[in-house]
């Protein structure tokens, strides 16, 4: 079926009028609160239309950050009735993400979020008490005095990962996502994974594309005209609705599936420890009854812990392996480093980790150089502010430029340049020196609640791949160098574009120190 040509020019001249309608609206309203205070700097909007052509298609981090050299500190844009803030400087971001944080803690509420099925996620969530609740159950399990107790389980899967270098180096990327699904998997359900072709590592990876994809800003009109959400798939330009339902089953089964498994684990009466058993067996020992939507709320929080984590800890990975594929000089530092520490007897462990300053360093500056999320994840004004004599209206979305504060030439020298040794001082961490964590782990009463279990993660296993692996440059078929630039894909979430690098064992015993820790994991 097709819409007749009258029937398409009267639907057009319909959203016109209804945007019309509320962008005049928005800014009557808008003039009224202000009180003669101007609106922040950005550029000339549009009628109707107001700066919707303004917003960067492709890397936005960079484009933005070239407006902000012309416009200043922070952005203004007006959208379709929408304001939208763009903070391009770590004085801007940490004075109204972290000082004024108990009015900039609420999250734009998108269509985007059951679109493409992730209600479930509390880090979307509005801020009030369902959020809440959801953050306090997540923090129970994941605060820097519990995650010890996961040692074991992120040193076993890391030794894994090590066996999988050894035999099929050229799939890396391939598995730093599945070493990762298998800790967090089984921290939280107690559930093992099959080593290839897991269903439930596919539909994670269909969700995850739904974020990276779906919640990229100007990627689907839905998102600023929500009444396109009831457009039926069938009609002409709807075909967003087909990869929109995708994401949104893989989101839901994600969610639904390992919780089931965990469940019929423990009701079998045999359950391997878990985040969950905890959870649940607290729910069966309390004498009052649970609030019907407790375990709903288990539920999101268990789902949650893989998919908050995800983005920050592969894509630092990733960035990790082509760090050191371009600068063979700090991988040399740092196996020096984990020589005296460690020796060459046995693999890293946490409890080294307090002993390796050059390897924290090295994680610091993954976080830093490559970031993650490089535009954040988007904060919203509850109530009208005023900042250095701009008015900010309430319900504006507001946008840290994560990436120019962690490439800001004055508090990190040569930003573009990968040094660790940026991060140090005596041979010690350097407290004067920004830690990229306050930044790339997101601000104020919305930081990552998670960001310890990761962070344990990738100490674990960057110290004992450098331990027992050279990393180098990738060679083509006739040995010689491929030339890798490290740029990082578009998308909300942003993973390097290509880390390929050679990976061999270091010395003749690294392939028996391996298989002996796994002997002793055994």
């Amino acid at each position: 079926m097709t819409l007749s040509p009258t029937s398409t020019l009267a639907a057009a001249l319909c959203v016109v009028v209804l945007l019309a309608i509320r962008s005049v609206y928005a800014r009557l309203s808008w003039g009224a609160r202000s009180r003669g205070r101007p609106l922040p700097p950005g550029p000339k909007p549009l009628p109707v239309l107001g700066n919707l052509l303004d917003i960067p298609k492709s890397i936005p981090w960079e484009a933005y950050r070239d407006l902000s050299s012309r416009y200043g500190d922070i952005l203004f844009f007006r959208m379709l009735g929408q304001s939208l803030m763009v903070l391009g400087s770590a004085k801007a971001v940490f004075e109204l993400l972290d000082k004024r944080s108990a009015n900039y803690s609420d999250r734009p509420q998108s269509p985007m979020f059951d679109l493409i099925g992730w209600e479930f996620d509390f880090g979307f969530m509005p801020y009030g008490q369902y959020w809440r609740r959801h953050r306090r159950l997540f923090w129970q399990h994941f605060h820097p005095g519990v995650i010890s107790k996961y040692n074991a389980v992120q040193q076993e899967v890391s030794r894994a990962f090590l066996s999988k270098l050894l035999t099929s180096p050229g799939r890396l990327e391939e598995h730093i996502r599945h070493t990762f699904a298998t800790s967090v998997l089984k921290v939280v359900y107690g559930i093992d994974i099959a080593e290839r072709g897991d269903k439930l590592i596919e539909i994670i990876e269909v969700a995850m594309e739904g974020v990276a994809e779906g919640l990229t800003p100007g990627a689907f009109l839905v998102e600023y005209l929500p009444f396109l959400r009831h457009v039926p798939a069938w009609l002409p330009g709807a075909g967003f609705q087909t990869r929109l339902k995708r994401w949104r089953d893989a989101s839901h089964a994600m969610v639904d599936l390992p919780f089931a498994q965990a469940k019929a684990n423990i009701k079998d009466g045999c359950p391997p420890p878990s985040v969950v058993d905890s959870i649940l067996a607290r729910f069966t020992q309390s004498d009052e009854p649970p609030i019907s939507d407790e375990e709903q709320i288990a539920k999101n929080v268990a789902a949650i812990a893989y998919a908050g984590g995800a983005d920050t800890t592969i894509s630092t990975f990733q960035t990790f392996f082509l760090a050191m594929s371009l600068h063979p000089e700090v991988r040399t530092k740092a196996q020096a480093e984990l020589h005296a520490v460690v020796g060459p007897n046995r693999l890293p462990e946490h409890s080294d980790r307090n002993e390796c300053p050059y390897i924290e360093a090295i994680i610091k500056e993954c976080l830093r150089w490559q970031n993650a999320t490089p535009m954040g994840i988007p904060h919203a004004v509850m109530e009208d502010d005023e900042y250095e004599g701009y008015f900010i209206p309430a319900g504006t979305v507001v946008f840290a430029n994560v990436w120019a504060v962690l490439h800001d030439p004055e508090a990190y020298p040569e930003p573009e340049c990968f040094r660790p040794e940026r991060f140090l001082k005596d041979g010690k961490l350097n407290p004067d020196v920004r830690d990229p964590g306050t930044a790339a782990f997101g601000f104020g009463r919305r930081i990552c609640p998670g960001r310890f279990f990761a962070e344990a993660a990738l100490f674990i296993n960057i110290a004992r791949v450098l331990h027992v692996f050279d990393i180098g440059p990738p060679l083509d078929e006739h040995g010689e160098v491929i030339q890798v630039e490290p740029k990082m894909k578009d998308g909300i979430l942003s993973y390097p574009e290509d880390c390929r690098c050679t990976i061999k064992p270091r010395f003749a015993q690294a392939e028996s120190l391996i298989i002996r820790h796994g002997e002793r994991d055994d």
